[in-house]
């Protein structure tokens, strides 16, 4: 009898992980077929979760899916979550960008969730080359493209650039003020989050109106 509850114990475990893998492989597709982290892994099931228990979602997220999720420290102990969508889809996720990232930051309590078109930079070509590299490719328009995504739904209104005594520069990103409330509590993120992935300090910001 023992050996019987053992044999249905260890089966039941199997079918929960095959479920749980067919689940989180239909929300995430790595580049060359990749094994997603046990980290994407849990962020690709929140979507299947999200599509399946959210009917104000459910139809949005039906075709959606990420490539990679990674976890970010930022500023002090704050964490955030980088999610990086399918650059043919990333329209398609800002129509649900406000809902899903709402959705998100609650089940992962504490951490600020961003969603990032992924994006690949390509080399300059070899002196003499018939090859042309598109501007988007560069890395400044790539960097410059990150900088759009990382701060949506609000939009640049404005930029300065500081250099600062040893050569080195920061530049500040000032924001559309009408998104204000769903942008200002994660500035810090944003920040920490460009600098992360571009090396560039950046500080955000929005403008100052006059009384």
């Amino acid at each position: 009898m023992l050996r019987l509850n053992l044999l249905y114990f260890a089966c039941s475990v199997c079918f929960s992980l095959s479920v749980k893998m067919f689940t989180t492989k239909k929300k995430i597709q790595k580049d060359k077929d990749a094994e997603p982290t046990e980290f994407e892994e849990t962020v690709a099931q929140a979507l299947f979760d999200l599509e399946n228990t959210n009917s104000d979602l459910k139809s949005d997220l039906k075709d959606l899916f990420i490539n990679s999720a990674v976890q970010i420290d930022v500023a002090g102990n704050r964490k955030a979550i980088v999610i990086y969508v399918p650059y043919r889809l990333r329209k398609a996720y800002r129509k649900v960008h406000l809902r899903l990232v709402r959705e998100l930051e609650k089940k992962f309590s504490g951490k600020d969730v961003v969603l990032l078109a992924t994006r690949r930079i390509v080399r300059p070509p070899k002196k003499g080359s018939a090859v042309q590299r598109p501007r988007s490719r560069t890395l400044t328009a790539v960097h410059e493209a990150m900088l759009e995504d990382l701060v949506y739904p609000a939009e640049i209104v404005g930029k300065r650039t500081r250099y600062r005594i040893d050569g080195s520069k920061i530049s500040k990103i000032f924001l559309d003020p009408k998104e204000r409330n769903n942008t200002e509590y994660k500035l810090e993120s944003y920040a920490g989050v460009y600098r992360k992935l571009t090396g560039k300090d950046v500080v955000f910001d929005f403008p100052v109106t006059e009384a």
